[in-house]
């Protein structure tokens, strides 16, 4: 992380925050959220809305803060760890792992756990630590993963210090072959692929030509098991030499490389990369694709043995009320309380259905949730998740508007939560939000268009299209019968219809319709005149 002077020390004492931020919609959530997550993360939080959202998202982009929304179909197996199919491979070929038919069943991890592991092996990215700075990232296979007969190319790879592939027992030491030409026209000579056409497209050209030319000393190799996962991170340290393997011939072309992580049963590739490996033997990878925090998490876990003040991370969760807690929980609800979490009296670890792990939620990653109550009340959310957090209510606050063309703002919205109050309840009110981009009467953001497009349906929302009571809220509602025009509503008689002997019968049934741009509201007509 850059060096920032608004930068607090982190005190590893600090108790762990779970925190819901609730309220009706528009009071002020999302930039609350966004706040706390910047404190909880030890930054000092700025003032001005730009600075803080601009540090919030560089945040997100180091890793440090993650983001879900919850909703009803979410499961354990989205937010903790699932199943999920990889294809198997059948052995190798001249463009690397070759796909079988067929596929088997692995864990992946969800977001939850992805950034449970990225809070218990953090390192900040410093000049000392790791840098992309000057370098470029590979994708290399080294034999076949979980193939008993290739086995020992990656282990001895790993032990000698070195990084190699197959493509014949060609040598291409010479200085010549730092033309791929030269390389396109030895393997045409050689015969080694028989009567196949090769060009300088070809694997047994563009893959010997990567790793002799394109990879330079410095730049780091990501080694591959299968597509979904990697096993090995390595930095090439010397340039191409021929030394075939005594077991496999085959296997002959050589860069020296310094292992900076190791780990043969592999780990899933979305954790350093946004996308899954190709086929291909090697390749550069996408720069913009690659995280490079968590790429340094990886190198520095093995190779920075300094005691580190372990950074706050921050989870949030929007809509943390819309899904079924105990389905996507499950049985990790209990280790979200502060006791709980690693290293503290009452430390819980748990057994992962899946992937047989023992799991337990480190004291440096914080959980915020937000809920909109007009959604769904407090009062159903499960029991067990209401035990564990901190709740924090987020209400309309007019103060924060102000007068606009002459339309009192404050007195409107205080005028319309009263009523919502009233006729429904205060988890229905309306935040000031709605309002707080309003510079004027008219046009784009203008007061009529948030009251025409947003504010009134969402009152036939909230009130299930009884325009009685919506019309009640604007102030338009009358004991009057008839045809009537009020501030924001205009009401007509609807006629009996003829022949079903309705006439003289019950109250009468009217049409509501909202007021067109060219007939205008009257703010002062119902809403105000209080």
């Amino acid at each position: 992380m850059p060096e920032n002077e608004d930068i607090m020390p982190v005190d590893p004492s600090a108790e762990t925050v779970n925190l819901i931020l609730y309220g009706p919609p528009g009071t002020g959530k999302t930039y609350a959220t966004a706040a706390e997550a910047v404190r909880l993360c030890g930054e000092t939080v700025p003032e001005d809305r730009e600075e803080l959202m601009a540090a919030y998202h560089r945040l997100i982009r180091a890793g440090r803060i993650e983001f879900v929304t919850f909703h009803q179909s979410l499961a354990y197996e989205d937010f903790v760890e699932g199943l999920r199919p990889q294809q198997d491979m059948a052995g190798s070929g001249p463009d690397g792992e070759q796909p079988a038919a067929g596929f088997t069943l692995v864990p992946r991890d969800g977001i939850f756990r992805r950034i449970v592991r990225e809070a218990l092996g953090e390192t900040e990215e410093t000049e000392d630590t790791f840098s992309l700075a000057g370098k470029r990232v590979f994708k290399l296979s080294m034999g076949v993963a979980g193939d008993h007969d290739d086995a020992h190319i990656f282990e001895n790879a790993i032990r000698d210090g070195y990084a190699i592939i197959g493509y014949g027992e060609l040598d291409f030491t010479d200085p010549r072959f730092a033309s791929p030409d030269a390389i396109l026209k030895a393997v045409q000579d050689s015969g080694v692929v028989g009567d196949k056409v090769i060009t300088s497209a070809s694997g047994w050209v563009k893959m010997p030509n990567i790793f002799r030319n394109q990879m330079r000393i410095g730049d780091i190799i990501v080694v591959s098991r299968g597509n979904g996962l990697f096993r090995a991170i390595g930095q090439i340290t010397g340039d191409y030499y021929f030394e075939p393997l005594e077991e496999r011939p085959n296997y002959a072309h050589r860069r020296k490389v310094r292992w900076l992580w190791v780990s043969p049963e592999g780990e899933p590739v979305d954790r350093i990369y946004a996308k899954d490996f190709s086929m291909a033997t090697v390749y550069q990878l996408n720069r913009d694709l690659i995280n490079v925090p968590a790429l340094a998490q990886y190198i520095g876990r093995q190779h920075d043995t300094s005691p580190v003040t372990p950074q706050p991370y921050v989870l949030i969760i929007d809509e943390i009320n819309r899904a079924n807690i105990s389905k996507v929980f499950g049985e990790l609800i209990t280790l979200l309380e502060p006791d709980k979490r690693l290293g503290q009296p009452n430390e819980l670890q748990v057994r992962l259905p899946y992937s047989g792990d023992l799991f337990g939620v480190p004291s440096n990653l914080h959980i915020i949730g937000t809920m909109n109550t007009a959604d769904r009340s407090i009062a159903l959310l499960d029991t067990a998740l209401r035990r564990r957090f901190d709740f924090r209510e987020l209400m309309p606050d007019p103060t924060q508007l102000e007068t606009v063309d002459g339309i009192d703002l404050p007195a409107v919205l205080r005028a319309l939560n009263e009523r919502i109050e009233y006729l429904f309840d205060r988890e229905h009110q309306i935040g000031h939000a709605y309002f707080i981009k309003c510079t004027a009467r008219q046009g784009s953001n203008g007061i009529d268009q948030v009251m025409r497009d947003r504010i009134i349906p969402l009152l036939a929302e909230y009130f299930y299209e009884d325009w009685d009571k919506v019309a009640a809220v604007l102030g338009d509602a009358t004991e009057a019968e008839g045809d009537y025009e009020g501030g924001f509503l205009n009401r007509e008689k609807l006629p009996v219809p003829r022949g079903l002997g309705l006439e003289g019968e019950g109250s009468a049934r009217y049409r509501w319709r909202v007021r067109t741009q060219q007939e205008g509201f009257d703010y002062n007509r119902g809403l105000l005149d209080v």
